[in-house]
């Protein structure tokens, strides 16, 4: 690749992430607003409109990259997103602030992410993502999403959606604006989706460098900066049950119908790298931050020391990826 092609591609990753990540707050402010003004409660928001819709673009982006033959860059961009979400983004909001856990739901849904994460090593373990697998997963979160519809439906009160509906009663969205965002975002997301992967494939050609590992870093880690970004907002704001809900809603997504829908696509063999290296990363910050939210010695709490320890682990994995990961 010639220089001026290299830098086209360069320019297609920085504009793709810059619009990725526009579009996908404008999208899930939109339909926000929009499941508000239809009646929906701030609990049912907060875990299927903002936990999910964050996800989002890792959604589109690992689907673009099945469709075109790669995807490497899908399963690494959903468990790298899933590592970044845990060890990057609840790292740095528990070394800012001490993340509480005060929400039944946020509890609940600790231990269903752990054995969801159980249940995709199981189907890594064969060395094949056959298209049978990626349905069960599919099924699976098809399931927890009527799981917590249902949940919603009980009208429990919890402190995550106090803190949902305080978030959510200051928009002063119409109808015609909300539906316009989330039209917007969701087409903004396509396309700057489209070229981010192109992007990254050349760039990832050009260096020598394979699909995974660039699905691992750099797309990864641009397809969460939605989750960076309200993490951070809600820590600031003493919202720690958003904070967390974020994180752990969008890691049910990534791990599940991410994956699903680019295993639906294109099937693929595993890597042996994700089964020796990345998915016991991802594995082991989960396990963590399920030991860190029960606090078995006492209230659920992620403190900085804790938050330190996550981020170490991320800066360590991610200077091994850069050092030993090659084509």
């Amino acid at each position: 690749m010639d220089a001026s092609s290299l830098a086209l591609a360069l320019l297609a990753v920085v504009l793709g992430l810059a619009v990725l990540v526009w579009s996908a707050d404008r999208f899930v402010e939109g339909a926000a607003a929009l499941a508000r003004l239809f009646g929906m409660s701030p609990l049912l928001i907060g875990m299927v409109i903002v936990g999910f819709g964050t996800s989002v673009p890792e959604m589109i982006v690992s689907a673009f990259a099945a469709l075109d033959g790669n995807p490497e860059i899908a399963l690494g961009n959903a468990y790298g997103s899933n590592i970044t979400n845990i060890a990057l983004i609840l790292g740095i909001s528990a070394l800012m602030r001490p993340i509480a856990v005060a929400s039944r739901v946020v509890r609940l849904e600790m231990p269903i992410l752990l054995g969801v994460t159980a249940f995709a090593g199981l189907e890594l373990y064969t060395g094949d993502l056959t298209r049978l697998d990626a349905v069960m997963l599919l099924v699976v979160f098809a399931l927890l999403m009527g799981w917590s519809i249902w949940q919603n439906a009980r009208k429990r009160p919890d402190t995550l959606e106090e803190e949902i509906d305080k978030e959510f009663s200051q928009s002063r969205m119409t109808t015609v604006q909300a539906g316009a965002w989330t039209v917007v975002g969701l087409l903004l997301l396509i396309v700057s989706s489209r070229a981010l992967v192109w992007g990254a494939v050349e760039i990832a050609t050009a260096l020598g460098v394979s699909n995974l590992v660039i699905g691992l870093t750099v797309v990864a880690l641009g397809t969460s900066l939605p989750e960076l970004a309200s993490s951070l907002a809600a820590a600031r704001k003493n919202e720690y049950d958003i904070a967390l809900g974020n994180i752990l809603g969008s890691n049910l997504f990534n791990t599940l119908a991410v994956v699903g829908i680019a295993g639906v696509i294109s099937p693929l063999r595993i890597p042996a790298d994700v089964l020796t290296r990345d998915y016991p990363v991802m594995a082991g910050v989960t396990l963590l931050l399920f030991l860190f939210v029960y606090g078995f010695r006492g209230p659920g709490r992620i403190t900085r020391v804790e938050g330190g320890v996550l981020l170490g682990i991320f800066v360590l994995y991610s200077v091994y990826l850069v050092f030993t990961a090659t084509a």
